[in-house]
């Protein structure tokens, strides 16, 4: 439940701190006091978005604290999911600062605003007059619904597969609109590839082709300097390995006399035995120079080959080449085996679809026994609240498609008159009624949920006399099992409440701020007769409200 509530630098409140007790609560006070600036800072502390037209002074941050107390209700789970210390006295803060920026808090704790909203959720429900209109949308009315059925956890499942459901089918028709446009190209990639593969092409292959082709096109030079050397070397006369055999055998006859000899002749024999491998390996080389013309064509007509297919594919090398024939490959795979793909992603979408259909069918079934039982305590409700001929109408239409909550669709009607045509509530209801049926929805729901607080703002709104006395009567047995706050115009209401507060404002150092004051008994007994009777507090209209009090 709230147990208090602290503001500051807000709208009209300088600096305001109020505690609240369980049961039932009621604030009153007069039209443009401050009612909905004390809503709108709960709201802020609750979730909603800020700017710096909330802050009093704009040179002040604004801070607004909501205390509560949540030791009997289930939701330590929710604490240890977003990694947040737990308290039984829980403390909500919100700030904005004077540059717009807002920060929001849980038990001292930084947090993001989606987290502070999911927990307010769990802890209040501040219903508004403008929620009252929600009762003709369709969805606040499965919303209702639902949660009379216990069908939360199941629709929670059933929005996760439709999630993976619009997925797979965004991806099923992402993989057919590419396998029509690859199939359009089918027959072009594929020859392409073929080309490519048919030229087996190989990485470092063109500069091998090269060099064999400077060796073809040069056989005759290569012949004749490889036979030119070899006659130079092993010529008898004067040829290289007879020098060099002279020059060894003159510094083998004085390689005894010193180390420096000894060395000259070593080296000159190491020279003597690379020379000779030298001349063996130019021998050898020229035995297998041979002119072949059919080679020379056949590397001619790869290298051109090579050269085509630069061009046409606009590149510069071989490797640019390979990883074109890969791409091509991959393009031609994905056309070929598109059927399979398409098929297993198929198989995938109708395996989700079962499941889907499962939580559906559940959820229909769950709906379908609820709604008998929640439009007879509704009609009963109302017709305590003075709409004796109030009658609903449900019907649950089947989809064949997946929608939001289901494939369900839902047509409430609403009849208030005896005899009278069924119709949308909009256009049927008037404000009075519309009051009432949120009021007879709510004090249904409250049997369902644990919610620890609800406030209602003015839901009292288009009623008087004895149906305001019996609402206030459903808005104190609510009270028993919850905490109830009701800010209202009304004196019968107003008279049910075990804590009453007042909303006023005030002139302080030539500024007009709001305040709020919990009421004592005789300060109640004149709050309720200024609400019967006006500013003059007669004698009667204090008698009255003493006896709305007791």
């Amino acid at each position: 439940m709230l147990t208090s509530l602290s503001i500051k630098n807000y709208a009209l409140i300088q600096e305001l701190h109020v505690t609240f007790d369980e049961g039932f609560s009621i604030i009153t006070g007069e039209t443009g006091a401050g009612k909905s600036i004390l809503l709108g800072a709960l709201g802020l502390v609750l979730g909603k978005r800020a700017d710096v037209s909330y802050l009093k002074d704009t040179t002040q941050k604004c801070t607004i604290e909501a205390q509560f107390n949540i030791r009997d209700y289930e939701v330590k789970y929710f604490f240890e999911a977003e990694d947040l210390d737990y308290e039984e006295l829980t403390i909500l803060r919100r700030e904005i600062l004077p540059s717009g920026k807002s920060r929001a808090f849980i038990n001292d704790t930084p947090t993001t605003l989606n987290v502070l909203t999911s927990l307010s959720e769990k802890l209040i429900d501040i219903h508004s007059q403008h929620q009252t209109l929600e009762l003709s949308d369709t969805k606040f009315q499965f919303k209702i619904i639902d949660v009379l059925a216990s069908n939360e956890s199941k629709i929670a499942s059933y929005k996760r597969g439709l999630v993976l459901y619009t997925r797979l089918q965004k991806e099923l028709k992402h993989i057919e609109s590419k396998q029509q446009e690859a199939k359009q190209q089918y027959e072009y990639n594929l020859h392409l590839f073929n080309e490519l593969e048919l030229a087996n092409l190989k990485e470092g292959e063109q500069e091998k082709i090269e060099t064999n082709l400077d060796k073809l096109n040069n056989v005759e030079t290569i012949k004749l300097s490889l036979e030119e050397s070899f006659q130079i070397a092993e010529n008898e006369e004067y040829g290289i390995v007879s020098l060099l055999n002279a020059f060894k055998s003159k510094l083998l006859q004085i390689a005894p006399f010193s180390v420096e000899y000894k060395l000259l002749f070593n080296r000159i024999q190491s020279l003597e035995f690379e020379f000779k491998d030298i001349v063996s390996e130019v021998e050898n080389l020229n035995e297998e120079v041979q002119y072949n013309p059919l080679e020379l064509e056949k590397l001619n007509d790869k290298l051109q080959l090579v050269y085509d297919l630069f061009k046409k594919h606009s590149v510069a090398s071989i490797i640019e080449l390979l990883a074109i024939q890969e791409a091509l490959s991959a393009k031609v795979f994905e056309v070929e085996n598109s059927s399979k793909i398409i098929e297993e992603k198929k198989n995938e979408i109708g395996k989700v679809s079962i499941d889907l259909n499962k939580l559906a069918k559940t959820i229909n079934k769950n709906r379908e026994a609820i709604i008998p039982k929640f439009k007879l305590k509704l009609e009963a409700i109302l017709k305590n609240l003075g709409m004796e001929n109030a009658r609903f109408h449900f019907e649950l239409l089947p989809s064949n498609s997946f929608l939001a909550n289901g494939k369900d669709e839902l047509r409430l009607l609403f009849s208030a008159n005896k005899g009278a045509n069924y119709g949308e509530l909009k256009k049927i209801a008037s404000g009075g009624e519309l009051s009432r049926i949120m009021l007879a929805v709510k004090s249904i729901l409250a049997s369902y949920i644990n919610l620890p607080t609800i406030i209602f703002d003015e839901i009292d709104s288009g009623v008087s006399g004895e149906i305001s006395n019996r609402m206030g009567n459903i808005m104190q047995q609510m009270s028993k099992d919850m905490q109830v706050i009701s800010i209202t115009h009304l004196p019968q209401i107003a008279g049910k409440g075990l804590h009453h507060f007042k909303v006023y404002k005030e002139e302080v150092l030539d500024q007009i701020i709001t305040q709020l004051v919990k009421l004592s008994d005789e300060d109640r007994i004149n709050e309720i007769a200024e609400m019967l009777g006006g500013k003059d507090l007669s004698d009667a209209a204090k008698a009255h409200a003493r006896e709305l009090l007791n």
